[in-house]
């Protein structure tokens, strides 16, 4: 009779001892008695439950999850097909709507997830997919959650992690980005030539102003062309030396080289030399630039009309 007692005994402590349950800190537990759900889910820590199978849980663990869509296919408004891989984070706000109202609230989400993104990216085209990226996550994310919310389920974010082209649509934007950078660096140019042109205009009339002021530039380019190890400087005349007005300076010019070719023909004639074709030409040029070098010691005394 005592080892009877002691077997019953024993084995109502076995019951005792199983009908208890511990659940972790980010676990909760759906409890069904005899089919029937109880209102409000349990844990955590130590939970009681009736043996013999009068009560059974459901386990849900209300850590958030992550959910990676696969590369979904989307042609574009602007009919061109790409491929949008994306990642939703998805919390359980209420473990018994998780259970109760969705087979498998996961697949659900995820499944749900991929058909808005496919529907969202469809409708836009391609430059608007690739600069609006952040606007298109918050819309997905806000149809997932207004849909999932009676599942008991949170959509926390959802995040676009990449978006492949065809291999012919990468060459044609590369092309398009270098004639974009082409465009810029020529419109920066043609700015800086036009700033630089307003800079020149404004020198130019401060010059004009006071006419001391062109030779002493003069001499600043002699002596910067000087320090460079040049054979060869090139002296720059002024213009009105030889297109001066009538009766100036620039009629001495061209008079004193029209004399000069005039007195050459004579003195070769007479001499009798065949000079070779052109040799008359240049050395009446040759006195032209003495006649010049010597107007420019007169200058200082000549006046414009």
């Amino acid at each position: 009779m005592g080892v009877v007692l002691g077997l019953i005994l024993s084995a109502l402590g076995l019951t005792v001892l199983s009908s208890f349950r511990i659940l972790r800190e980010y676990e909760r537990a759906i409890v069904f008695r005899l089919g029937r759900a109880r209102p409000r889910a349990l844990g955590p820590g130590v939970v009681l439950m009736l043996p013999f199978g009068i009560d059974r849980a459901r386990v849900v663990d209300t850590r958030i999850k992550v959910i990676q869509i696969p590369t979904q296919e989307v042609i574009t408004r602007d009919n061109i097909s790409i491929g949008v891989d994306a990642v939703v984070y998805a919390e359980v706000a209420s473990p018994t709507d998780a259970i109760l109202r969705v087979e498998e609230y996961l697949p659900a989400t995820l499944q749900l997830a991929a058909t808005t993104l496919r529907s969202i990216v469809g409708k836009m085209d391609l430059d608007q997919i690739l600069a609006q990226r952040a606007e298109i996550n918050a819309e997905v994310a806000s149809i997932l959650d207004e849909r999932t919310e009676q599942w008991g389920v949170e959509i926390t974010a959802v995040e676009i992690k990449d978006i492949s082209l065809p291999q012919e649509m990468k060459r044609a934007m590369a092309r398009q980005a270098e004639a974009e950078r082409e465009r810029r660096a020529k419109v920066i140019m043609s700015e800086g030539e036009l700033q630089a042109a307003e800079k020149l205009a404004q020198a130019a009339h401060l010059i004009a102003q006071e006419p001391t002021a062109l030779q002493l530039r003069l001499y600043q380019t002699l002596v910067e062309v000087s320090g460079e190890r040049n054979n060869t400087i090139v002296m720059p005349v002024p213009i009105e030396l030889l297109t001066g007005p009538s009766g100036g300076a620039g009629t001495l010019v061209t008079g004193a080289v029209t004399a000069a070719l005039a007195a050459s023909k004579p003195r070769d004639a007479e001499a009798g030399a065949a000079l070779p074709e052109g040799e008359g030409e240049r050395r009446a040029l040759g006195e032209g630039r003495g006649a010049a070098a010597e107007l420019d010691v007169l200058r200082p005394s000549i006046k414009k009309p």
